[in-house]
């Protein structure tokens, strides 16, 4: 009977080329991509709630101390990344490291991030575009809005705005990451110039008695109010997935992922340090922190283009996303745990079926499930997939199905960053709420049905 333990064959995969996705991207690509998912909505909302409630004028530090958390994981992920340049992500690191059964959950976890980030992600895009639209007199029927778009509204059926833009981002993808990369890349530079004209125009406005007191609620507010920033930082993980797409991958993963990261930490902080400074923090406990803050301000102009902004954000974070659970998907199958359909590439190197399927599930939870729904599982898988990542590397370096795979960049202070970064992503799993744990039981119960019934039969690690 064939272990629920059998380990991937790295080496040979390594070696076969035949399904092998084409490497174009380059060390930029790779940074421009992280950047592009990590920074969507939340830097345009999680400040002002984190201040109002948690931190006050404090809440650079819980972006710094989020940061931090990440960055250790970060450090895990360039690790494996540049050891076992292959899609898949963490999906495929536990493959090569725990076994097989493990792998899936692991894998099946990611796809519930990918799949309801990308639709929680196009509702709340969604909602931008119909105020903007509202800003000309233009309605749409109500029917034709999620019961999730905006607060309180229950009367909607159907979310087209949602549903639409989930289908053109997977239509972009299905043109090939070189013609994806040069829209994703020019919406990443329209969201960082529209940051920083925020903090550019804000600054001039900072009053500093809105920094006193520093810490409203105490220094243990800080760590509460990472615990909420810490999800501001979710998505550089989907930046691994792209391993087996880049050119010298051993170099430019480990840049790709912790230059991006390093880039949003900078971004993150000296956007809330310049809202508490020009607005009392007491007054930024609302949905659009930014936007709130601006209007306050009478720079109503800002606000318009900041309001834009956020929708370039949130596209660029759609694409990406979709793209890690496409790539999940070809893994999957390339490895035989779903059917082979979903591995075969088009002429441009994509995998079809997988972008497809992805875009597919994406849009329509995103055009008939609430919100508040859809997010879920969003934050448990990661933060599953940033432990096994992170405790992995100990394995990593101890395990004879990788012994003759070189990594190009090695985890600083082993094994402490490691076992930090794994205790502090438990951790976090500890404060979410229980409803989220008896979501997360269906999908996983439901990903062993779909493993026990085809994948366990079907898998390639057969021996």
């Amino acid at each position: 009977m064939p272990s629920l333990f059998r380990k991937k064959d790295i080496v040979n995969d390594l070696l076969n080329e035949k399904t092998s996705l084409p490497r174009t991207l380059s060390a930029k690509d790779l940074i421009i991509m992280g950047v592009g998912v990590i920074v969507g909505s939340g830097i345009f909302i999680t400040p002002g709630i984190i201040a109002a409630n948690y931190a006050g004028p404090g809440v650079i530090l819980t972006y710094l101390l989020a940061a931090l958390v990440c960055i250790g994981a970060a450090f895990c992920y360039s690790e494996f990344s540049s050891t076992i340049p292959l899609a898949g992500s963490a999906y495929t690191y536990s493959y090569s490291v725990y076994g097989e059964i493990v792998a899936w959950i692991v894998g099946w976890s990611l796809i519930s991030e990918y799949l309801f980030a990308a639709s929680s992600t196009a509702v709340s895009w969604s909602a931008y575009f119909r105020n903007l639209l509202a800003g000309f007199g233009i309605q749409l029927p109500k029917a034709l809005q999620s019961a999730a778009g905006t607060a309180g509204n229950t009367g909607g059926r159907f979310d087209i705005v949602a549903f639409v833009i989930v289908f053109i981002a997977t239509v972009l993808l299905l043109q090939g990451m070189t013609e994806s990369m040069k829209v994703n890349t020019i919406m990443v530079y329209v969201k960082i110039f529209v940051i920083l004209l925020f903090v550019a125009v804000t600054v001039f406005y900072v009053k500093p008695k809105n920094y006193n007191p520093f810490l409203p609620f105490g220094v243990g507010g800080i760590g509460r109010g990472a615990a909420v920033a810490f999800y501001a930082f979710l998505g550089f993980d989907v930046v691994s997935s792209a391993s087996e797409e880049v050119k010298n991958p051993k170099r430019n993963m480990p840049i790709g992922i912790i230059a991006s990261l390093l880039i949003v930490a900078i971004l993150y902080s000296l956007v809330s340090l310049v809202l508490v400074g020009a607005v009392n923090y007491k007054k930024l406990n609302v949905a659009d922190p930014v936007s709130h803050a601006l209007n306050l301000l009478n720079l109503n102009w800002v606000s318009g283009i900041v309001s834009l902004g956020a929708i370039m954000g949130m596209t660029t974070v759609l694409l990406v996303v979709i793209y890690g659970g496409t790539r999940l998907i070809f893994s999957f199958s390339r490895d035989g745990l779903l059917p082979k359909q979903f591995k075969n590439l088009s002429s441009k190197g994509v995998p079809v079926r997988s972008t497809i399927l992805v875009g597919l599930i994406a849009a329509t939870c995103a055009a008939v499930i609430p919100i508040e729904k859809i997010t879920e599982l969003v934050n448990i898988g990661t933060l599953l997939a940033f432990a096994v990542t992170s405790i992995g590397v100990i394995f990593l370096r101890h395990s004879k199905n990788t012994k003759d795979l070189q990594p190009a960049f090695k985890v600083p202070f082993y094994p402490v960053f490691p076992l930090i970064s794994f205790v502090a992503c438990i951790y976090l799993m500890t404060q979410l709420q229980s409803f989220t744990w008896k979501m997360y039981a269906i999908w996983t119960a439901i990903g062993l049905i779909i493993y026990f019934g085809y994948g366990y039969r079907h898998s390639n690690e057969k021996k």
